[in-house]
């Protein structure tokens, strides 16, 4: 038997993940990188595009630090949610559609638009990002075609 957690999820869960993905991109617009970085767990993971990956909340701190002050000093998020479920009633997975915005924009370069999955994982502090993968939207083949 298989439980359907995404229709056991009330309002209030699904409006506490979505909360989360808005706070990132809050905490981008201000260029808080404290705010940015605590939405993620203490193991967090995150790999982005160009192969870079950082491994914790502290690493993930520093990181984002560095880029608030150069590559994306003045820019800000946008995040579509595209989809968001239920995996058990701690563990939500959320895809996101969008990119990083310079002034101006409402809708990002080519070769800043982005797709994320984000591992959401409920513990007693709330929601927190256990896991986040972006990769760049451009069209591209694929090798070997």
């Amino acid at each position: 038997m298989t439980t359907n957690f995404a229709d056991m999820a009330t309002e209030a869960e699904v409006a506490a993940v979505r909360a989360v993905v808005d706070g990132i991109a809050e905490s981008w617009a201000a260029n808080d990188p404290d705010g940015f970085a605590d939405a993620y767990a203490e193991d967090a993971s995150m790999v982005l595009s160009g192969d870079r990956y950082f491994k914790g909340l502290e690493v993930i701190r520093k990181m984002t630090v560095h880029q608030f002050k150069t590559a994306h000093k003045g820019t800000t998020l946008l995040q579509n949610i595209v989809d968001l479920r239920f995996l058990s009633p701690e563990t939500a997975v959320v895809v996101t559609e969008g990119g990083v915005l310079t002034d101006g924009e409402t809708e990002p370069h080519p070769a800043r638009a982005l797709r994320a999955t984000w591992v959401m994982a409920k513990n007693g502090e709330g929601w927190k990002i256990a896991a986040y993968q972006n990769g760049r939207l451009a069209d591209q083949p694929l090798q070997g075609e």
